[in-house]
């Protein structure tokens, strides 16, 4: 009796291993779409652990009913969401506007994991315009007086950005007016991959975006805020998922895409999760059925402790 406990439990364990290998760790599919007052938050961006595309993980946090935005470089609030267009607006409470001029280094800029790369990125038309760098910044290193990267983005940059009001108080340095670098340096992302203050020596940074084909005339009608573009690789497993009434989702490796359905996780959609835990359930059942006659011998209750429950657990599979 001995040899066949052994025997059922290990093709138990075995045929358990392999529902959680294609399941993972179950989620509710109801919660993978949720709100942040009054902002929507759906594939492939999630709050909850599990849901979303693992590229998106960890990133979203809802706090008081503020959506909080989370990388390396810092937090950032959550405007918006444009899902049609593939877009956030993200604000920094200590970036300079045309307004106020924020110094000191304690804006965040703005720099991504490098893993994350391939999936966020600030849009093309977003122009940062550093501040207060110091003549030694990497900025300035290695280029001639008239090959500085500094140059407008979009229609956008220091030049008219010095005509703000909050500039009044600094009277600015322009470029090329006499020595030493420039208060103000426009650059976009793609020219130096990371807006970091500290690695910069820059005292501070403003962000503004281009909301073609509207726009407003002169910094004081500009967007300002990081607007970031975002893209989604592998897109046809979530419809396919979507399609047989599943939710986007990924496995406890933080890397694996799964299929979330109501009663178990697929690696494909929700009709195949379904098809596998109905075998892996006959299979079990079959076992349970030749090895202790399960319908047939009801004297094995008595040689078997708890059997009685044993059976019911496995009927109801």
């Amino acid at each position: 009796m001995t040899t066949l406990l052994l025997v059922l439990f290990f093709r138990i364990l075995t045929a358990t291993q392999f529902a959680l290998l294609v399941s993972g760790s179950a989620v509710d599919v109801t919660t993978c779409r949720s709100y942040c007052g009054n902002i929507t938050v759906d594939y492939p961006f999630a709050l909850w652990p599990g849901c979303g595309h693992p590229g998106f993980r960890d990133l979203l946090f809802c706090m008081n009913d503020v959506l909080m935005f989370h990388i390396t470089s810092g937090s950032y609030r959550v405007l918006d969401i444009d899902y049609a267009y593939q877009g956030l607006t993200l604000d920094d409470p200590h970036m300079s506007n045309c307004d106020a001029i924020v110094l000191g280094g304690r804006g965040n800029g703005f720099e991504i994991e490098h893993w994350r790369a391939p999936y966020l990125n600030p849009a093309a038309d977003n122009v940062f315009m550093l501040l207060g760098c110091s003549a030694e910044s990497p900025l300035f290193q290695g280029f001639p007086n008239k090959h500085l990267p500094c140059r407008n983005v979009s229609g956008m940059g220091c030049e008219e950005y010095y005509g703000c009001s909050a500039w009044g108080v600094f009277g600015p340095k322009k470029l090329g007016a006499g020595a030493g670098p420039p208060e103000c340096c426009a650059v976009a992302f793609e020219a130096i991959k990371a807006i970091n203050l500290t690695k910069l020596e820059c005292e501070g940074y403003s962000s503004a975006y281009s909301l073609a084909p509207l726009r407003e005339e002169g910094p004081g009608g500009w967007s300002y805020g990081i607007r970031v573009r975002y893209s989604v690789q592998g897109s046809d497993f979530c419809r396919a998922c979507q399609a047989t009434g599943g939710a986007c989702g990924y496995g406890a490796d933080g890397v694996r895409e799964l299929c979330l359905c109501r009663n178990s996780n697929s690696t494909s959609n929700c009709d195949s999760g379904e098809l596998i835990i109905k075998q892996i359930g006959a299979v079990v059942r079959q076992h349970f059925s030749r090895i202790f006659g399960l319908y047939d011998n009801d004297n094995m209750e008595e040689t078997v402790p708890n059997l009685r429950e044993w059976r019911l657990k496995i009927r109801s599979c």
